[in-house]
């Protein structure tokens, strides 16, 4: 084989393929510490959990609406089109919106991406949203007509599906089409996690002591008897602490040293930082509040929405307007989250705000009543008027009360 050849083999199997896999199961196995690490043993560290729940949950309690703007650029809940209740009721008989969304942010954080099937009329209308599994799903490109097509597979075999029918929120990628799994990219953090989970429950399984040596000043006739005597006695921690009574001048000596000199809790607790650090979730809302105090925990749940879920919602935002709206609906219509009941604050910092508001004429009285879930003042009575504070006027008015007054009382 000349030279030519082989670089053009070597080429043909460089070559990129129009084909992407969206389980990243090539970045699945094996850590570093020893331990397996994939979707179902990840979801098995309580740090893992908890910053998946807490996403998965924040996203869907979300009050989700769409929108219909008018020529003057307001807006209102477009209440009478067919995607109102589908986003935010019923996306299909079988489930609510607050499951759909908790599912489908769940997939987005274990496997980088999160897929649904769109089911539509004749009108083209989308009547239906159905959550397809992450690690059944391939995305591959058309050589011909360079469109996207999602391949899933499912128990009767495998449906080819075009991006018209599919709904696809990607995580953080490198294509721009497909996300990575943040399990896959920081495995071997999670793994380092699960070892030393996994290292303390054998601790506390033997009996919450290190191991050790019996030693006899004579020789022994069956060491193995005494062995498993001495570990269905003391072992387990449900016979921790018992007092051993030793004969013929028998003496136990332990060994090893404790988890506190081997820096087992404090590796626990870094490594549980570390897992809150890669879903970016403030390390108080795991159950870390070693930094944390009553002036702190309000900024930082503010942060929270600021710097973690914002991203997280806008990428859905988009995802939805892209796949859910017709091209016609997209000039007059749009979907988005209301994310005011998280900025909110407490009730004196509310008050405040809303007084400032309603003094300087830009929320009227029913406006505030609205964010704060009252009922709503009669227009008749006042409840849409919007006020200004008096004192306030433009520099070349200043001293015109005073300047009539003069003038009427000449007149007089």
């Amino acid at each position: 084989m000349n030279l030519i050849e082989r670089i053009k083999k070597r080429f043909e199997k460089s070559k990129p393929k129009n084909e992407y896999i969206s389980s990243n199961r090539f970045f699945f196995g094996r850590t570093t510490a020893g331990k397996v690490v994939n979707e179902q043993s990840a979801m098995q560290m309580t740090a893992v959990y908890a910053c998946v729940r807490i996403l998965s949950e924040s996203v869907a309690s979300l009050p989700l609406h769409l929108y219909r703007t008018n020529g003057a650029g307001n807006k209102e809940r477009a209440r009478d089109h067919p995607l109102y209740f589908i986003l935010h009721d019923e996306p299909n008989p079988e489930m609510t919106s607050f499951i759909l969304r908790e599912t489908l942010m769940s997939h987005l954080l274990l496997w980088g991406n999160a897929y649904a099937q769109l089911i539509r009329n004749g009108k083209g209308e989308v009547i239906a949203v159905y959550p397809l599994m992450p690690n059944k799903m391939r995305v591959k490109r058309d050589d011909d007509t360079k469109e996207i097509i999602y391949e899933y597979r499912h128990e009767k075999g495998t449906i080819n599906l075009s991006s018209y029918d599919v709904l696809h929120i990607p995580g953080l990628g490198f294509d721009g089409l497909i996300g990575y799994s943040p399990i896959a990219m920081a495995k071997n953090a999670i793994g380092m996690a699960i070892a030393t989970e996994e290292y303390g429950a054998k601790f506390f399984a033997n009996g919450a002591q290190p191991g050790g040596v019996l030693e006899h000043p004579g020789i022994i006739k069956d060491p193995e008897r005494i062995r498993q005597s001495w570990s269905q006695t003391f072992g387990g921690s449900s016979n921790s602490n018992k007092i051993a009574v030793l004969e013929e001048g028998m003496k136990y000596t332990p060994i090893s040293i404790s988890p506190e000199q081997a820096q087992f809790l404090e590796t626990r607790k870094f490594q549980i930082n570390e897992i809150a650090r890669i879903f970016r979730v403030p390390p108080h809302m795991v159950g870390d509040l070693d930094k944390s105090s009553f002036s702190n925990i309000e900024q930082q749940s503010l942060e929270f929405v600021k710097y973690t879920l914002d991203p997280w919602i806008i990428r859905w935002e988009q995802a939805l307007n892209k796949s859910l709206l017709r091209p016609d609906d997209k000039k007059e219509y749009f979907i988005k989250f209301n994310v005011d009941g998280l900025l909110r604050g407490d009730y004196e910092s509310r008050m405040n705000g809303y007084a400032v508001a309603r003094q300087n004429g830009w929320m009227s009285a029913n406006d505030i009543r609205t964010l704060e879930n009252l009922d709503l003042i009669p227009k008749e009575e006042g409840g849409d008027m919007y006020l200004v504070n008096g004192n306030m006027l433009p520099l070349d008015k200043a001293g015109s009360f005073y300047n009539d007054q003069t003038q009427q009382a000449e007149s007089d």
